[in-house]
């Protein structure tokens, strides 16, 4: 099969163990992001298959209907919000949806907690400026850990405040409260509960229609002054510009954020806020992590190529093609 693979910015997947896997196909990578059709047709219209690196190039059905030979979209992880599913279908584009990890996320979303309440990266580029012990931080021992959204990642981000000593209080859907309860941790009476109690509100929502915004300027405004408003999940859950006011207003006083609107991120005016520790999408991007999405991806490829499709999001697009 003739198979693209964009927005490796890395230029990490062919260094992969699991890249082995495509030996005998012919394979063409790029490292950069574009979003000019004409140029996503020209790199991609001669290929059969395409497997994305998460949501960094979007599926339109513009897009679709230039590329005729296309079959199979092998995507890394399960989301595809940024894929037209049902222009896939009308197109006989077979969407295969992969898996992952959640730990990696979780793990750097514990990172960006320690880096932004003890100010390490701020005290780190002082230090590198001759000054020494610029700031006083905030210990996690004894506050309140708010978890919006308790699935995969939230679970074991609270698995984390748990074992830091920290007070966890989750919020979320049904399902989301009752997983919480079960495992024993204290749930929000209201979000508005979660956002006035919270001294670190960390956000793990999937991004749908529905989740787009969830989080209001109204909602920050309940923050307190001293709190961490943390997102590695999805830029567009924080209504749009919300947060740098709310940053600017002083509640919440600090943010972590991995995740933006527009990405590759060129510029923000969270890169210029002392209060902010950004990170350029960083939650699933590690050696181990990379080895799980990709080699799922690829595995779903190959089983597509050899007439047994698996975790296919669309089915009838195989009857289609």
């Amino acid at each position: 099969m003739k198979i693209v693979i964009p927005d490796d910015y890395q230029d990490a997947v062919r260094h992969l163990a699991c890249f082995d896997k495509l030996a005998g196909h012919e394979v063409t990578i790029y490292n950069d992001t574009v979003r000019d059709i004409d140029t996503l047709v020209t790199r991609f219209q001669n290929a059969d298959a395409l497997v994305l690196i998460r949501e960094r190039t979007p599926i339109t059905e513009q897009l679709l209907a230039r590329l005729p030979h296309l079959k199979l979209i092998s995507q890394t992880g399960k989301g595809i919000a940024h894929i037209d599913l049902d222009a896939c279908t009308r197109h006989g584009v077979a969407v295969a949806q992969g898996g992952g990890s959640s730990e990696s996320t979780a793990e750097l979303t514990w990172g960006l907690i320690l880096a932004a309440m003890r100010h390490i990266p701020q005290e780190v580029a002082r230090l590198k400026m001759g000054q020494w012990q610029y700031t006083l931080g905030y210990g996690l021992r004894g506050r309140t850990l708010g978890i919006f959204g308790y699935g995969r990642i939230g679970r074991i981000v609270a698995g984390y405040g748990k074992a830091f000593g920290m007070q966890v209080l989750v919020w979320g859907r049904a399902g989301s409260l009752e997983r919480a309860s079960a495992d024993g941790f204290a749930t929000a009476a209201s979000k508005v509960d979660l956002f006035r109690s919270a001294d670190v509100l960390s956000l793990h929502i999937s991004l749908k229609p529905e989740t787009q915004g969830i989080v209001t300027a109204a909602d920050l405004a309940e923050m307190k002054p001293s709190a961490l408003l943390v997102n590695t999940s999805r830029a567009r859950l924080i209504e749009k510009d919300a947060l740098v006011n709310a940053l600017q207003a002083g509640r919440p006083g600090l943010a972590a954020v991995d995740v933006y609107e527009e990405e590759p991120l060129h510029d923000s005016p969270l890169l210029h806020m002392d209060n902010v520790v950004c990170t350029p999408h960083l939650g699933y991007v590690e050696k181990d992590s990379y080895e799980l999405y990709f080699g799922s991806a690829f595995d779903l490829l190959l089983a597509y190529a050899a007439g047994h499709p698996q975790s296919i999001a669309n089915p009838q697009s195989l009857a289609a093609r």
